[in-house]
């Protein structure tokens, strides 16, 4: 029992040291002063956050965060909304063809943006989308939308029905059940796919690089994609900017662990 435990444990120490290591590197690497030569991890022997500045000024990153704030802040509420009505339209409600509809986002969650990516481009260029926050918004809710409603309609499946029908027999409509019943109860996993929404739209790289021509209105993972090509050797500033797009997400995780973690733990132990 106790070498089981030990050999766990000893696992994921393993696998949190394949994990900080690099980013400790990273993080080291960005303290360095911008153009200097660096061989693999090494302390600075003084540290420039400087190079904070410099990146931030040469990426351009004022308007690119804007735009992914932007974006994100437009995206999550709408995909989270869509997904948690659809999930409990299949799930509760149980909608005309609610099978074949499962079945059809379930399909949706193997479909890759890169099978997908020319040909919404030209759709939506036919109708003036292109180039705008607006196309990109509706562009990823959308592309989002398989696992949404995959996560709430597992979770609403597991809801026991008792509940559901003592709100029924209460008089309380569809809306009303699950507006003061389900979602309640339901906060952890609405709050889980709230942080990998933002997550996924924070991190869109091909859709927004397509989708937007304008290099001010793009956001700050594309953005990122130019300034390595620009700054290929300059090893403290790439890692600088890469600290700088990474970071809003570091930020959303750690206000939301304790949801994220309980959301998580709830549907695997559900599932």
């Amino acid at each position: 029992m106790r070498g089981g435990v030990s050999l766990r444990y000893g696992v994921l120490v393993l696998l949190a040291v394949m994990v900080l290591v690099p980013f400790a590197g990273i993080v080291l690497a960005a303290l360095h002063p911008s153009g200097a030569q660096l061989d693999g991890l090494s302390i600075p022997d003084r540290w420039s956050w400087e190079t904070f500045a410099l990146a931030w000024e040469r990426g351009n990153f004022t308007n690119l965060m804007r735009s992914s704030v932007l974006i994100a802040v437009f995206v999550v509420p709408l995909a989270v909304v869509m997904a948690t009505l659809a999930g409990y339209g299949l799930a509760v409600l149980r909608v005309w063809g609610h099978r074949t509809l499962s079945f059809a986002f379930v399909m949706g969650l193997t479909l890759p943006i890169e099978v997908i990516v020319v040909a919404l481009y030209f759709n939506l260029r036919e109708v003036g989308l292109t180039d705008s926050y607006v196309g990109v918004i509706l562009a990823e809710a959308a592309l989002f939308m398989p696992f949404g409603v995959y996560w709430m309609q597992t979770h609403f499946s597991n809801v026991p029905e008792e509940l559901i029908e003592a709100a029924r027999i209460d008089g309380a409509r569809d809306l009303v059940v699950l507006a003061r019943v389900l979602l309640p109860i339901s906060w952890p996993a609405v709050t889980t796919l709230s942080v990998l929404y933002f997550m996924w739209s924070w991190n869109q790289f091909m859709l927004v690089l397509v989708m937007m021509q304008d290099p001010d209105r793009r956001t700050a993972p594309s953005g990122l994609g130019l300034f390595v090509g620009q700054y290929t050797t300059d090893i403290p500033l790439l890692a600088a900017a890469c600290l700088i797009v990474i970071a809003p997400i570091v930020v959303v995780y750690l206000v939301f662990q304790r949801s994220f973690v309980s959301g998580i733990t709830q549907g695997a132990i559900k599932g």
